[in-house]
């Protein structure tokens, strides 16, 4: 199996989620061991000497002028994991649980915490063994790191808390321990803090963002171009000089997969010379609108990347007469992409339901409603109303948690990011925006279907056939939720994407043009 070195080599989405899938394995290397050995060492000599430090040999946040004598420090690091675990709501996916501790190992390796090479060896082993904390979803502010959210990923290592069993259940964290032959560590100085301080709860969400969001996006592109083809739009707003004096990456890239995803349709050419002199623009905007949502995914993923290489806990150890107690905890970095990201996917929404609307408005010889015979029959008239809820319901998640600050910490902590909500809401907008692209996708099959005879490119033929495969054309009404669901099942599973970019590999058509690697994660 591929190794990836913790605090050594360089972290990415696609390798955290890698490692938390079982695809790569995380391992610590001798370098990476020895700067661990030396941090430890740098914490034990400030102990030693009795200089103050804080959260080494002091209180917590409003306590830090407390100082803690040599013989407590090890029950002070206790105290903090119990202290701190006031996590409420439901208990965070399992996935997202072990991306926090696969962040949390590779800040650590760094050598600047403290951490002791037991501690951390013990985190790898959590995650290697699949012994994966359960964390509450609600309770960080995302300013002194996601404090509550890490203190109850952090609990089992002193066999408190609970952790999920490979059935799905959950079990204490205790029990699994002592199933496996495992005893709970005692933690040293500085340890606890270097455990919960950090923004692995904010980060893990958003990498969970980038991967949804990026297949969103794709899969938005390719409905979008069945959407168009039923509706028979033009391509000619798709025209690469038009966008090269205008030359934002993501309308670019965008623009570039639609044009490609058309190329040699036959439904495209059977109406060149039409009287319609242009398009909505649900239609000939998708680049501009679909391409902001990109540029926005593209800023996040940029500055994840950064975040997950970077050392986030306090205070940093630097060397036994250098410990800086700063802000690096601080989520904000991350909380102001998270929101815009946030109002990218709910636009992305917003579009799709305009063109589901066209549809069934029974324009550009579209019958009514998409089905022939209405009146007894309601037809799609109804689906729309799905995606009109959720496309407000997406509003009204859009306003930015990142602009909220409540003081904490009687004053200590009295600006905060409140980025774990940010990450948190923008999943839910991202759940959302796949249901409505479902939605879309349903309405899109059936109007290319009133285009028969002629079809459509080889990449939106191949794609439509797999729709068709799953879910066949109504004629008549139905129970169209069971349809919604299987169309929803294909756009979060990818395989609308997929289909495309292996047929666009059988047909040598390149789909992203000069942006394949900058557009990869």
């Amino acid at each position: 199996m591929k190794k990836f070195n913790y605090g050594i080599d360089r972290l990415t989405v696609n390798i955290a989620l890698d490692i938390a899938r079982g695809n790569i394995q995380g391992v610590l290397n001798a370098k990476a061991k020895e700067r661990v050995l030396k941090s430890q060492a740098d914490v034990q000599e400030i102990v030693t000497k009795g200089d103050v430090v804080y959260g080494v040999n002091t209180g917590f946040g409003p306590l830090c002028t407390t100082t803690i004598s040599e013989k407590d420090t090890s029950t002070l690091q206790h105290k903090i994991l119990q202290s701190h675990s006031v996590g409420v709501g439901e208990v965070i996916p399992k996935e997202t649980s072990k991306l926090m501790l696969i962040t949390k190992a590779h800040a650590l390796a760094q050598g600047f915490s403290g951490i002791s090479l037991t501690t951390l060896e013990r985190i790898i082993w959590h995650i290697d063994k699949d012994v994966v904390p359960t964390v509450p979803e609600k309770g960080s502010v995302g300013a002194s790191g996601d404090l509550a959210p890490l203190s109850h990923l952090c609990l089992p290592l002193i066999g408190l808390g609970e952790v999920y069993q490979e059935d799905g259940s959950k079990s204490l964290a205790l029990d699994a321990l002592k199933r496996l032959g495992v005893k709970p560590l005692t933690l040293g100085p500085k340890e606890g803090l270097a455990l919960i301080n950090g923004t692995q709860f904010i980060l893990s969400h958003a990498v969970k963002v980038v991967e949804r969001l990026a297949n969103a996006l794709d899969t938005a592109d390719v409905i979008g171009a069945m959407s168009l083809e039923g509706l028979m739009g033009s391509s000619r707003p798709f025209e690469p000089e038009l966008h090269a004096i205008r030359a934002y990456k993501g309308t670019q890239l965008v623009a570039t997969r639609l044009r490609e995803m058309l190329n040699g349709s036959e439904i495209l050419a059977s109406h060149v010379d039409c009287d319609r002199v242009q398009d909505p623009y649900s239609l000939r905007c998708m680049p501009q609108v679909h391409g902001a949502s990109r540029n926005a995914w593209l800023h996040l993923k940029e500055l994840v990347e950064v975040e997950l290489n970077s050392v986030t806990d306090n205070p940093i150890i630097l060397d036994a007469d250098n410990a800086i107690s700063g802000g690096n905890f601080h989520g904000q970095p991350l909380a102001l992409p998270l929101d815009y990201a946030g109002v990218a996917a709910s636009e992305i929404g917003n579009i799709a339901d305009r063109r589901c609307y066209m549809m069934i408005e029974g324009r550009f010889g579209l019958p009514k409603l998409l089905m022939e015979d209405v009146g007894l029959n309601s037809g799609f008239m109804i689906p729309q109303y799905t995606s009109a809820a959720l496309v407000t319901e997406n509003k009204t998640l859009c306003f930015p948690a990142s602009a909220d600050s409540v003081p904490t910490s009687l004053g200590q902590e009295d600006h905060v990011s409140m980025g774990s909500i940010s990450g948190r809401k923008t999943l839910k907008i991202i759940e959302n925006l796949e249901q409505i692209l479902a939605v879309e996708l349903l309405y899109a099959a059936q109007a290319l279907d009133f285009r028969r005879p002629l079809k459509s490119s080889p990449i939106i033929e191949a794609t439509h056939s797999y729709v068709r495969e799953r879910v066949s054309h109504a004629d008549q009404d139905r129970v169209l939720a069971y349809d919604i669901a299987a169309m929803h099942s294909i756009v979060k599973s990818g395989a609308l994407v997929d289909i495309a970019n292996k047929v666009a590999k059988v047909e040598k058509i390149d789909l992203n043009g000069d942006f394949k690697e900058e557009f990869k994660f």
